[in-house]
C-alpha cells in the first residue's frame, strides 16, 4: 500500500476548523487541537440551539396570549379550549402578534371563544 502524508487535505482540514475558530479566546483561534474542541462544543450548542428554539418561541407566545386574554376575562387553556370549540384554527403565533398589537380582532375571538365555551355549558 503506498505511503499517504495528506499534504493539502489536512492543511484544508485544519484551515477550515481555524477560520471556523477565528473571534473565540487565546489558543482556542489559534491552536489546531483546541481550536477542534471548541469548534465541535460550539457546533453541538447550534444543533441544540436550533430546536430549542422553537420551544421558547411557543412558550413566549403562550405567555402572550395568556396575559392578553387573562386581561378579557379569560385564561389561556380556556380561551384556547373555546377557540377549538368555536371551529376557530389560528395557530399560536398569529394569536401572540394579535394578543402584542392591542388588536380588536383578538377580543373578538374571546368573544366567540366563551360564547362557545357557554354553548358547551
Amino acid at each position: 500500500m503506498p505511503r499517504v502524508k495528506r499534504g493539502t487535505k489536512r492543511r484544508a482540514s485544519r484551515r477550515k476548523v481555524l477560520e471556523r475558530a477565528s473571534g473565540f479566546f487565546l489558543t482556542k483561534s489559534k491552536l489546531h487541537r483546541s481550536a477542534q474542541e471548541a469548534v465541535e462544543k460550539s457546533l453541538r450548542y447550534a444543533y441544540v440551539g436550533r430546536r430549542r428554539k422553537k420551544r421558547d418561541f411557543r412558550s413566549l407566545w403562550i405567555v402572550r396570549i395568556n396575559a392578553a386574554s387573562s386581561q378579557l376575562g379569560l385564561s389561556y387553556s380556556k380561551f384556547m379550549s373555546g377557540l377549538k370549540k368555536a371551529g376557530v384554527s389560528l395557530n399560536r403565533k398569529i394569536l401572540a402578534e394579535m394578543a402584542a398589537g392591542g388588536d380588536a380582532g383578538f377580543a373578538a375571538l374571546v368573544e366567540k371563544a366563551k360564547a362557545a365555551l357557554a354553548e358547551v355549558e
